[in-house]
Parts: structure tokens; C-alpha cells; sequence
């Protein structure tokens, strides 16, 4: 079979009737691959020569969204979107068809209403002030949930008025699959309990030039094979709220937040913050630097972990770019972090207190 005509067979197979209708469908996708090398690994203090599995600057994926005109300014419109590993070519998100995202909804100038597997509105919080991102050396290495916050079973609202964004989510059970995923716990709820449910609620205010986000996430625990992290009934949660914001000036983009976390499911440090700065600028049309500076601390508790991370971007054309990335992490108390969030299994963490540096070259194109 012609693999040019690959992506129109799947459309057509999705969309059956679309020469009928007022539909469009888009096929999309990122391959980031990176070569990584990361010091002091493991009680040992090795150093460690590898292809990160999850990340490189971003996660790769591939993805169908599309949208049907109803008529009288309201459309149908849904997204599937697949996680996978360049490195070995296997499906992250716990090995899900569809793990990054699969929902259906309907959208209009009242905004967007959907139902399936979706972000958390602490995701689009983040998007403008969070200058890393996913980027292999970022908010990630340092609270794995941030870029993994999706929600199985979810109903969700967002909608744009002017320079004012709002939404929300809840989740009749968050998390079905706990193995191969970051932040995967496993907690399906659905039972007509409180257990493994979620609720987020997000307040975003943007101009051209400057920015501010607060949001809240907050999910349930539960009892026997759904407990995780700690999180052994449905009465205790899990909850992030945060407060960021942006500002530009000409070409540099400066941005800074927390998070401040409470954790019932840890006895010992159930309340922590996550300070971050950061910024970014286009040393040419072609070539961006950006970086950004991360404090974890635990109330009460010597536990903390103190971050930096680089990156320089140069793009070939509008879709490929190289890149390289260089991080520090150093922990302390008996916190045993590692820089990188690249893999799921963890093996490349240092001793407890130590710290690690990291440094990747890599190369993403997308389509």
C-alpha cells in the first residue's frame, strides 16, 4: 500500500460521511528524539549514556482532531491523540491506544464542552508562565503529575471571552491504568463513591503583552488495588493550586509562579511549594535560548530540591528544529530526585540528598 495515502485511509475510516458534511479532520503529530547523558546515577554515582523514552523537548505523539459545523455557530469536535517513544517505538500513558488525549464535545461562542479522557485546567494554567514545559530538564523532574495531568471519565468546560479564559473539569475516576505512566495511580473510582474522583477549576486573564493564571486541582483517593501514593481512601486528596503570569517586553518573555501542594496521602511532608522563574529570548529569527529556575520545598521537613535548566533552539524550517538542553538538580534531605523526567521507571535517580546534572542534544519535527 502507497504510505502517502495512509492518513486519508484512517480519516476515512473515522469519518465515514465526511464528503457529506460540513467536516474538516487534521492529522497531526511531533517526533522528539534525544540522546541523553546523565551523571551520578544510583547509589553508586554512575554515569549514564541513553535515549529517553517520554521526552526530549516535547513528548512525541500523533493525533486526529477534527470539527463539524451544526449550524447557527455551533460545531462538533473531538481529538484522539497517542503518546509513544521514539526510542523504541511503544505507546506511553500505561501502553493506551489513545492516552494523551480522546474526547468528543461541542463548541460554540459560549466556548467548548467535552466528555472523555482530557487535561486537568492546571494544564492550561501553566502553558504561558511554565517556560520548559515538558522539556526533558523542567517542572517535570521535580513534580511528575505537571506534565502528565489528564483525566479518564472527565467532563470539562473551557471558554474564551475577550482576554478572560475560564474552566473546569470533574472526573468520575481519574486514572485507570497506574503501570508505564509518570503520575499513573491507578484509581478507576466509578463505584457511586467520592473515590478517585477529580474537580479543577481554572481563572486565566491574558493581553498582548502580559499574563495571569490561578487554578485549583484537587483528586480523591481509594481503598484497596486504586490506592496510590499513599492515597488509601476516598476521603483523602491530593490538591495543586497555583498562581502565575508572564510578561513581555519586545523579544524576552519573563514568567514566574508556585504551586502549592497538599498532600494527604504523605504523612510525613503532606504540604510543599514549587517556585519557579523563568524566561526566554530569540538570539535570531532562528535561534531561541530559554531557562528557568525551580525551588521545592517541604514545610517542616529538610526535603527540598533546588533546580536549573537550559535549552537552545535552533529551527531548521517552521517544522524542525535541533536542539540542546542542559539541567542541575540538587536535592536535599534524604529527597532523591532525578533531573531528567524522560523515563518512567525511575532507575536513573541519584543517592537520597545527592545531585545530578544532565545534558541532551536532540532533533523534533512535527507535521
Amino acid at each position: 500500500m502507497n504510505f502517502r495515502l495512509l492518513p486519508l485511509a484512517a480519516v476515512a475510516a473515522l469519518c465515514p460521511l465526511a464528503t457529506a458534511q460540513a467536516q474538516s479532520v487534521t492529522l497531526y503529530g511531533v517526533l522528539d528524539a534525544a540522546v541523553e547523558h546523565l551523571s551520578n546515577v544510583g547509589t553508586d554515582s554512575h554515569s549514564d549514556n541513553r535515549m529517553p523514552n517520554l521526552a526530549g523537548s516535547v513528548p512525541s505523539r500523533l493525533g486526529l482532531r477534527g470539527s463539524e459545523d451544526l449550524g447557527g455557530g455551533l460545531s462538533a469536535v473531538f481529538t484522539i491523540e497517542q503518546g509513544f517513544g521514539v526510542d523504541g517505538g511503544s505507546l506511553n500513558q500505561g501502553g493506551r491506544v489513545w492516552g494523551r488525549q480522546a474526547f468528543v464535545g461541542l463548541k460554540g461562542n459560549w466556548g467548548q464542552a467535552s466528555l472523555g479522557r482530557q487535561y486537568s485546567m492546571l494544564f492550561y494554567s501553566l502553558l504561558d508562565a511554565d517556560t520548559l514545559g515538558p522539556n526533558l530538564f523542567g517542572s517535570g523532574s521535580l513534580d511528575s503529575y505537571l506534565p502528565n495531568d489528564r483525566l479518564d471519565n472527565s467532563l470539562a468546560y473551557k471558554g474564551s471571552f475577550g482576554g478572560l479564559t475560564v474552566g473546569a473539569t470533574y472526573s468520575l475516576g481519574r486514572d485507570t491504568v497506574s503501570a508505564g505512566s509518570p503520575s499513573g495511580t491507578g484509581c478507576a473510582g466509578e463505584d457511586g463513591t467520592a473515590a478517585c474522583r477529580e474537580w479543577s477549576v481554572l481563572l486565566k486573564y491574558d493581553t498582548s503583552t502580559w499574563g495571569v493564571a490561578a487554578a485549583n486541582d484537587q483528586f480523591h483517593g481509594g481503598a484497596g488495588s486504586w490506592a496510590a501514593a499513599g492515597l488509601t481512601s476516598a476521603d483523602k486528596t491530593d490538591r495543586r493550586s497555583t498562581l502565575n503570569g508572564w510578561f513581555k517586553y519586545q523579544d524576552l518573555k519573563l514568567s514566574a509562579g508556585v504551586i502549592d501542594r497538599r498532600n494527604e496521602g504523605s504523612a510525613a511532608t503532606p504540604r510543599s511549594q514549587l517556585w519557579f522563574v523563568g524566561g526566554a529570548y530569540p538570539l535570531t529569527p532562528a535561534f531561541t535560548v530559554d531557562g528557568e529556575l525551580f525551588k521545592l520545598k517541604y514545610r517542616d521537613s529538610p526535603n527540598g530540591a533546588k533546580m536549573l535548566a537550559l535549552r537552545g533552539t535552533y529551527s531548521l524550517s517552521k517544522r524542525t528544529a535541533v536542539y540542546a538542553t542542559a539541567g542541575r538538580l540538587v536535592n536535599d534531605g534524604t529527597l532523591a530526585l532525578s533531573v531528567s523526567n524522560g523515563d518512567p521507571t525511575g532507575e536513573v535517580k541519584p543517592g537520597a540528598g545527592e545531585s545530578q546534572n544532565g545534558f541532551a542534544l536532540g532533533l523534533r519535527h512535527s507535521f
